[in-house]
């Protein structure tokens, strides 16, 4: 397998996500974010970490873009922090936020990279969440705002426009099961944080379409695929509710096939937050779609799970080898199936695996850090997209997550899922043996 067997037109990159990385957590006069308030209450992440420092990709860019020069990566996917941008989350924008990514675009095109933006990575304002955040309607307007101001600034530079990243896990991780920020639990937050979620995907676009006439405007969906724990029939349909919630919850409507109620009859609940004309409102015409798989999952019923009926099997209690460190199976066929799936759709536009990648214990010996896990983890799944695209998958390109080791979010700085090494305490910087890897993939002809 070479760069070559996938065509001249594949696009391939990286990603990263503005809280994980930037850290300067009140520099500039940034506003608070949802996430800037959840990493100090007690007992919400691993170990007490926060991120007010992270990577502080906010004053080392320029070092974290020179690896991207080193490993031949053409295309850098990384987001917007929507406080940094808009402290209040409304109202004046505020310059010397707006001025970095000024700062960053221009560095990353002198240096012949693409960059590719993703609006919405999970750090609401904590202004607007105050005012119920996604729960609040209003959010269509709070986003739309933010999404003109972004695009006036900087879309005469930038033409690769994401709206939302991962409605399901925001929604599902920070509205339903209060693990993530902003800590909210149930189907009274979820439903409507879903619902309007999923309408600002179509409302973002519209309006990034209008400014940028020349851009090339996506949305990002994770997806796991979905495997019965046995051919029993209740394991079946279990599975069955489990993909209608997990991968056809947003992508369903977003393509104007509505939500998948007939596999998932609790989602029945969303229609008491539909007003008149969001069946129009909610299908749009993207460009194309982001999905991003890093497992599968085992789901068998489960009676005790409310309206869901099902549950996961986890992957340590399967017995299966090898697991990451985030306790997930390596399964590469789960990339070939998801791309397979999302294909099958029939409107479906172009499609990008915008993340795939894993964590894994990393020790630095001599200065250097091999990680044969994570290069073999990456080889493979890459084999798996060449594989979905030559059946006739509608893929057009692959980016790992993630550049850096990062803030991963409720599991703090212990799971690495970095191409480079970070020691958190000097901030030193080392090129893994899975980078090296991937420039030197992307350098083969």
């Amino acid at each position: 397998m070479v760069k070559a067997d996938f065509g001249a037109d594949f696009q391939w990159g990286v990603s990263t996500a503005a809280f994980q990385t930037e850290g300067a957590w009140d520099a500039d006069e940034k506003g608070l974010s949802i996430w800037d308030t959840f990493t100090q209450r007690k007992g919400k992440i691993k170990h007490g970490h926060r991120a007010a420092v992270a990577c502080d990709f906010y004053h080392r860019y320029q070092a974290d873009v020179a690896f991207l020069k080193q490993m031949h990566i053409p295309n850098f996917r990384f987001s917007l922090s929507w406080p940094r941008i808009l402290p209040a989350g409304i109202g004046k924008p505020h310059g010397g936020g707006m001025d970095f990514y000024d700062r960053l675009i221009d560095h990353c095109l002198e240096q012949g990279i693409t960059p590719w933006i993703t609006l919405y990575h999970w750090d609401l304002p904590q202004a607007l969440q105050d005012k119920g955040g996604w729960t609040n309607r209003d959010v269509l307007s709070w986003i739309t705002e933010y999404a003109a101001c972004a695009a006036k600034r900087y879309g005469d530079r930038v033409k690769r426009w994401m709206v939302l990243n991962e409605p399901t896990v925001f929604t599902g991780a920070g509205y339903f099961f209060g693990v993530h920020a902003p800590g909210l639990t149930g189907l009274r937050n979820f439903f409507p944080a879903a619902h309007h979620a999923a309408l600002a995907m179509g409302q973002g676009g519209r309006l990034l379409r209008s400014e940028i006439p020349a851009a090339s405007v996506g949305s990002t969906f994770s997806c796991s695929s979905i495997h019965p724990a046995s051919s029993r029939p209740r394991d079946m349909e279990a599975a069955k509710r489990a993909d209608a919630l997990i991968n056809r919850l947003f992508i369903e409507p977003l393509l104007g096939m509505g939500y998948p109620v007939a596999d998932l009859k609790a989602l029945g609940g969303m229609e008491r937050y539909m007003q008149p004309g969001d069946d129009a409102l909610l299908p749009f015409d993207f460009d194309f779609i982001g999905i991003q798989n890093y497992t599968r999952e085992v789901v068998r019923h489960s009676f005790f799970v409310p309206y869901l009926r099902a549950r996961i099997c986890p992957a340590k209690h399967r017995g299966v080898k090898p697991i990451t460190d985030m306790g997930w199976e390596v399964y590469p066929e789960s990339i070939y199936e998801m791309i397979k799936k999302f294909s099958a759709y029939p409107n479906v536009p172009k499609i990008y695996v915008t993340e795939n990648g894993a964590a894994f214990p990393d020790t630095v010996a001599n200065g250097q850090v091999h990680d044969h896990q994570r290069r073999a983890y990456l080889q493979s799944h890459i084999a798996q997209v060449l594989r979905a695209k030559r059946e006739g998958g509608n893929v057009h390109g692959y980016f790992v997550w993630t550049l850096t080791d990062n803030f991963e979010w409720s599991e703090g700085y212990h799971p690495r899922f970095g191409l480079v090494h970070i020691d958190f305490d000097t901030q030193l910087r080392i090129l893994k043996d899975s980078g090296r890897w991937y420039g030197q993939f992307l350098s083969s002809q």
